[in-house]
């Protein structure tokens, strides 16, 4: 079935767990205390929004987001290549790759925050080893996937190694790469959020911080929706940008 089909279903799942909340809330058989309301939470988005209050915040965390998200892509990409086309250097480095991958990177933002402090860099850093290891593993595992007979009858014909690049390892690779840049475009939100929350003077993440902090439910959820809002503004943007470089691609068998 195909979005816009699916699109009314999705939004009456929405509304009907709206008015469930709104009820519950209203009705005192939940807390408003605990919970807030989702009347509350419109209202409060729209004073953000009507003041000017959550611009700034949110304009941080989309330049942590992109810069994370492109730094940590683009050395993804690059050493995944770089690591496929050499098995001598993957052998090496391939159980340093893994403990790394291991690592709950989580623990890596106090450091982070102590060697860079609490403004845009630290969050960057940190959201690019999110990043970082889901594109390399997928354009590492795209270019391994690649035919090694058609790399043969490329080479025949007279290809170089930058043809092979271009015109071969790189469509072939396209899928892996870019299925793997909807999973790491959110992770490199999460950075930002993360490390906002843990320490920043600005950002979604240190709104919905300093809201715990005063026990304002509202606000917590208020930052929760506006933080949703924009994962799904970068998803559509994100899926946008793959359709149109696997235009060439067909489409999948029962999809409508």
């Amino acid at each position: 079935m195909s979005r816009v089909r699916l699109l009314p279903y999705q939004i009456g799942v929405l509304a009907v767990a709206l008015a469930a909340w709104q009820a519950t809330t209203q009705r005192r058989w939940v807390d408003p205390f605990f919970f807030s309301q989702p009347s509350a939470i419109a209202r409060r988005i729209g004073e953000w929004f009507a003041t000017g209050f959550i611009y700034r915040h949110l304009g941080t965390t989309a330049l942590e987001t992109v810069l994370a998200f492109l730094t940590g892509a683009a050395l993804g990409v690059v050493f995944g290549f770089w690591f496929a086309r050499s098995p001598l250097l993957s052998g090496v480095f391939d159980p340093y790759l893994k403990m790394a991958n291991a690592l709950p990177r989580v623990v890596l933002a106090p450091i982070f925050t102590l060697w860079f402090g609490l403004g845009v860099l630290s969050k960057v850093a940190f959201g690019v080893t999110l990043v970082f290891f889901i594109v390399f593993f997928n354009t590492y595992q795209g270019i391994r996937e690649v035919d090694a007979d058609l790399l043969n009858n490329a080479r025949m014909l007279g290809a170089s190694e930058r043809d092979l690049l271009r015109h071969v390892l790189l469509p072939s690779a396209l899928v892996w790469i870019l299925s793997s840049l909807h999973t790491s475009v959110g992770l490199a939100l999460v950075g930002a959020v993360v490390g906002e929350y843990l320490g920043a003077g600005r950002g979604l993440g240190y709104v919905i911080a300093q809201s715990e902090g005063t026990f304002d439910t509202t606000g917590v959820f208020a930052g929760m929706t506006v933080l949703a809002a924009f994962t799904l503004v970068i998803d559509l943007i994100v899926t946008g940008i793959e359709q149109r470089l696997l235009a060439w691609k067909p489409e999948a068998a029962g999809r409508a």
